[in-house]
């Protein structure tokens, strides 16, 4: 029996549909499992994302063509019944499932296993063939628990708010930023955000999402009217010139690779956070085991190892190189 899925140098194919999904090269006809530029590129025919990632698309896409499926819903595309299913990761990101002649393989993109009270929380999809990440495919990758999280950063946070800093904490525009504005204490003050992530947030907002109040960096704003915010910033504008009108101010990283100290101290930053949007050891066990999957291939990220994990964990494990993992924060 022929592969549902093949992997080509512009893609994940699928031969009986005439699709790609997420391809990183131009084609006719584009699956997407979410908004993130290294998953939805520009240059493509078509679009099929979920009516919730697609307004976060055309933002940073323009005017592309655009179709949209909610999740659990079945299409027909060429001889493949195709359905999107939570991926868990950010807002509106999918497992796509593509079943040919009662064969079914799911192409997860990016996805975790924890429910962030933000995004729709993952679902696992039985098949016979699962496509994985493996970002953060070794042992020591555990990310701490939401609350603990939480805690942690509030008291960096109030600590610095206490002697008149601003803290300065890094973040992706879209899934992350919004995930910490949602967890921290706004009664320890306000909440500056940078420019990409105001964008974002009044994309989500417009669909319903509550998130706190925010205000956006400009020009305009004079920073002394708010001493001791909170300041959400994308992680290039923290390693920029964005960054020095705040003065002395605290800075943090909240991602998975703060697990690694050495990280940490080449960005120069005072505190780490361990969070991802992203699955942890353990998520990416147990999304694999939930499926029921006999084969498994492993993606961006630590694949080599994980491929020898699942191989001794009885697997039918293999390597696929693709170019997913650009993102600049996970």
């Amino acid at each position: 029996m022929a592969d549902v899925l093949t992997f080509t140098p512009r893609g994940i194919y699928c031969p009986a549909g005439d699709f790609y999904i997420d391809p990183w090269e131009p084609v006719d006809r584009a699956l997407i499992t979410h908004g993130h530029a290294d998953h939805a590129r520009d240059g493509m025919g078509a679009y099929l994302a979920t009516t919730t990632a697609a307004p976060v698309m055309r933002h940073r896409l323009g005017d592309i063509r655009l179709n949209t499926i909610d999740y659990g819903e079945v299409r027909e595309i060429g001889d493949a019944s195709v359905s999107y299913h939570p991926a868990g990761h950010v807002p509106g990101s999918a497992q796509i499932r593509v079943e040919v002649d009662g064969q079914v393989w799911v192409a997860s993109g990016d996805y975790k296993t924890v429910d962030d009270g933000l995004s729709e929380p993952f679902e696992p999809v039985k098949c016979h063939a699962f496509i994985t990440e493996t970002t953060f495919g070794l042992p020591i990758f555990r990310w701490t628990p939401q609350d603990i999280l939480a805690d942690q950063i509030n008291t960096w946070w109030a600590a610095n708010a206490a002697n008149g800093r601003y803290s300065i904490l890094s973040a992706y525009a879209l899934g992350k930023a919004q995930r910490l504005m949602r967890a921290v204490n706004a009664d320890i003050g306000p909440i500056l955000t940078h420019g990409a992530i105001e964008n974002t947030n009044a994309i989500l907002r417009a669909q319903g999402f509550t998130l706190p109040d925010t205000i956006r960096v400009t020009g305009d704003v004079n920073l002394k009217d708010y001493p001791g915010a909170l300041v959400l910033a994308t992680p290039s504008a923290i390693a920029g010139t964005w960054a020095r009108q705040f003065g002395q101010a605290g800075t943090g990283f909240a991602s998975g690779w703060m697990t690694l100290r050495g990280v940490r101290r080449r960005r120069g930053l005072e505190r780490g956070f361990v969070m991802s949007d992203h699955a942890d050891w353990a998520g990416l066990n147990s999304a694999i085991g939930a499926t029921g999957a006999e084969k498994v291939f492993v993606t961006h990220g630590y694949t080599s190892q994980f491929q020898k994990w699942l191989i001794s964990q009885g697997y039918d494990a293999h390597v696929v190189s693709t170019e997913y993992g650009a993102e600049d924060d996970t």
